[in-house]
């Protein structure tokens, strides 16, 4: 659905996913009229399957909302505090995940594309751009996310004379639950771990004794994978999101000290730790999908469908969605990007979102918060600073937008504690995240504020 606004748009936003709606929200809230351009259905995507603005592609999950102990939980409360449209939504539409917070995708999509219909100073339109903004087309923030359309992406090159860096992203299959044998498998959070579902008992467990796990293993190592076309064979992949297989080829143990480590999980049926665990977190809110976590996947689907059906649980597994793999790509933000997200050689156009090089949904809705409310500042004729790097949007905006980097290139990164400068008293090391947890809200709500009110 599109709608018109009463005023003629004063801002334009290319993207209609977290970054280009939480920009395009940022703008309405602080009086801005904004065109918000979004090009399917026109054209779709190899990884989109509907048209909704801000549908979840790769996960359900916005990962931890502890935001005394965890970075990214840290960013959700800096982000709610500042009326964030994204996190309201997810918040509306959470499902239980143990700490983390996860939401019913159709849900949450449904919820801002509403919002964003509701205001009278957003206008959706359905169109593909296919190049950048020229210098006199007034101003633009550019939110088309990872999955950038193929004439865009060459007009970037173009225009940045820089390479776009590129990566791989993997998808995890979702299932139906009423297909998982409960007779096997166990309902529990991580070591009962109650979040802000309300529920301790929030995944599925599907236990592996060590003979299951090896011959698991074996059937993986020998199934088929997507063949990559010439111009992917160098592309790397994101570290924080590597398939499933990539990870066993680092060695037989990796899944079980990464996506299917057994701590903090008991087999009610024998009292004891598994070998191994295969967690499943729920997908909707009616509670009957549920996707696996940490098992994004490139084998092809007649593989996955016959090796995942060897999991203790899922020998009758049916798939709401098999996994897959998309490319990505990003920009060199620390030579092309300024401060306030701007384009150095074309400072009418903002990046934002995971085009700039962040990893991870509230990350590049956090990079759409800042874009939006840095365009805002400038359009009424003031200027406002970065968020304090001291704050979790702060020390994300620097890493992208700075020069601290030494040796290596530039590589995509979620937010964590590593960005933030040092504590400026020496504290305990077990109180040391929350220290840093403190310090950061009481730096936001001063930048705050700076930044220019929300509309009544």
């Amino acid at each position: 659905m599109t709608h018109s606004s009463p005023v003629s748009p004063k801002a334009s936003i290319i993207g209609g996913g977290l970054a280009g709606c939480e920009a395009a929200w940022q703008l309405a809230r602080a009086g801005v009229p904004v065109k918000l351009s979004e090009m399917r259905p026109v054209r779709t995507t190899d990884a989109h399957e509907t048209e909704q603005l801000c549908e979840l592609v790769c996960s359900n999950s916005f990962r931890s909302d502890d935001w005394q102990r965890n970075a990214v939980g840290l960013l959700h409360e800096e982000m709610r505090r500042a009326g964030s449209l994204i996190l309201q939504a997810a918040d509306a539409h959470k499902v239980p995940a143990g700490g983390a917070l996860a939401v019913d995708r159709e849900g949450f999509s449904a919820a801002v594309q509403q919002a964003l219909e509701d205001e009278p100073l957003v206008t959706i339109v359905r169109e593909e751009l296919s190049g950048l903004p020229q210098a006199g087309d007034g101003p633009h923030i550019i939110a088309t996310g990872p999955l950038t359309s193929p004439d865009l992406s060459a007009d970037i090159l173009a225009t940045t004379g820089e390479e776009a860096l590129a990566f791989f992203d993997a998808i995890a299959p979702v299932i139906h639950k009423d297909s998982i044998d409960l007779s096997r498998a166990w309902f529990q959070s991580r070591y009962d771990k109650e979040g802000p579902g309300g529920d301790k008992a929030a995944y599925i467990n599907c236990p592996f004794d060590e003979t299951q796990y090896d011959a698991f293993l074996d059937a993986m190592i020998e199934a088929n994978t997507v063949e990559f076309k010439d111009w992917e064979q160098d592309t790397p992949y994101f570290e924080g999101c590597l398939p499933v297989e990539v990870m066993i080829a680092r060695g037989r143990e990796t899944l079980r000290f990464g996506p299917m480590k057994p701590v903090g999980l008991t087999n009610p049926s024998t009292g004891t730790r598994a070998h191994a665990v295969l967690q499943l977190r729920q997908d909707n809110a009616l509670g009957t999908l549920y996707n696996m976590v940490g098992f994004q996947t490139k084998l092809r689907h007649a593989d996955q469908v016959r090796i995942f059906r060897m999991i203790p649980g899922l020998e009758n597994a049916q798939f709401a969605r098999l996994g897959g793999i998309h490319r990505n790509t990003f920009l060199n933000s620390p030579t092309l990007l300024d401060s306030e997200l701007r384009l150095k050689t074309r400072p009418n156009v903002r990046f934002a979102g995971q085009i700039t090089g962040v990893e991870g949904y509230v990350e590049s809705a956090g990079m759409g918060l800042l874009s939006g409310r840095f365009l805002a500042a400038e359009l009424s004729g003031e200027t406002l600073g970065p968020p304090p790097v001291t704050t979790a949007l702060g020390a994300l905006l620097s890493y992208i937008t700075g020069d601290q980097l030494v040796g290596g290139s530039f590589q995509p990164m979620n937010v964590n504690f590593g960005l933030f400068p040092p504590l400026e008293k020496k504290v305990p090391k077990r109180e040391r995240r929350a220290a840093y947890a403190d310090r950061a809200l009481n730096d936001m709500a001063d930048w705050l504020q700076n930044s220019i009110s929300p509309a009544a």
